[in-house]
């Protein structure tokens, strides 16, 4: 029982982690919380299932292509949206309240085009389940995990084996050195823009796979979890942002699947508050020490 619990609490927690890995890639550049993040997920799960369900395209034409236009309104949105504010140089708090803005108009937009209803996902995959003992695991799970580390995998490669992750990097240090060393900064952030968005794309069409489901306000939920595992693990850090979503997803199966299905969220939340307590900084992430 508890195995099949742990296992199902990781293929949840690597949904999250996907997420939160756009939360801490932002702010870790830009110092800000992106909280349309959550809402970019929802389109993106909307996308996959418009380019299957209406476009009649295969899954791996119509996810790809799904990854693709969500990254592009993940840099539409800092372009449009954040940028302008930014050159202006006007605080943090003028950038929160049109990011809250941001995520309204999704919201309502994708009421507005789909309804307010919960739709089905087409599934593409036929679903096989295998027992190994008294564990049972379904192919769409295998999937989801497997999918999950192989993107993680390669994210972080991305970020520490190539030129534009070395340009993310010396950005998130800072973005006026970064400047003066002949990086151009601004297509490091939109590109950093893009490839959370694009990755909150395959969590949100993973979601309607796994739970057969999506729904305009479910980029609520899964956003404010996902932001939670960004702070859990440390926000800016990717190993942080990666470890926090895992942490979330296991803590909330065991505690809806031993005490009560009801208080999942608290179960969450929980865990957060009181690593949070401890390690105000976050599991992996570093303690900033301002200098005078």
């Amino acid at each position: 029982m508890f195995t099949q619990q742990l296992i199902n609490g990781i293929t949840v927690g690597g949904i999250y982690a996907l997420i939160a890995l756009g939360y801490t890639m932002v702010y870790g550049i830009l110092k800000i919380v992106n909280f349309a993040h959550g809402d970019v997920f929802m389109v993106g799960s909307f996308l996959g299932l418009l380019f299957v369900q209406n476009a009649g395209m295969p899954i791996y034409i119509a996810y790809p292509a799904a990854m693709l236009v969500t990254a592009a309104v993940g840099v539409v949105i800092e372009r449009v949206c954040y940028r302008p504010i930014r050159i202006k140089g006007t605080d943090a708090l003028s950038i929160l309240i049109a990011a809250l803005g941001v995520s309204i108009f999704l919201e309502n937009f994708a009421q507005l085009v789909w309804g307010t209803g919960t739709h089905a996902y087409v599934q593409e995959i036929k679903e096989k389940n295998y027992e190994f003992g008294n564990i049972n695991l379904s192919n769409i799970q295998i999937g989801v995990i497997v999918l999950c580390v192989l993107l993680m995998a390669a994210l972080y490669f991305v970020v520490n084996k190539t030129k534009i992750g070395v340009a993310m990097r010396a950005t998130s240090q800072s973005i006026t050195s970064a400047q003066l060393m002949g990086i151009n900064t601004e297509m490091v952030i939109a590109a950093t823009f893009g490839v959370g968005s694009a990755l909150a794309c395959v969590a949100g069409v993973l979601v309607g796979t796994y739970y057969d489901a999506v729904y305009p306000l479910v980029g609520y939920s899964y956003g404010l979890k996902a932001f939670a595992a960004a702070i859990l693990g440390g926000i800016g850090s990717i190993p942080g942002a990666m470890l926090g979503g895992f942490l979330i997803g296991i803590v909330e199966t065991l505690g809806s699947a031993y005490i009560s299905a009801g208080y999942k969220d608290a179960f969450a939340f929980g865990i957060l508050i009181l690593v949070l307590i401890i390690r105000p900084s976050g599991l992996l992430g570093k303690k900033h020490v301002d200098k005078v």
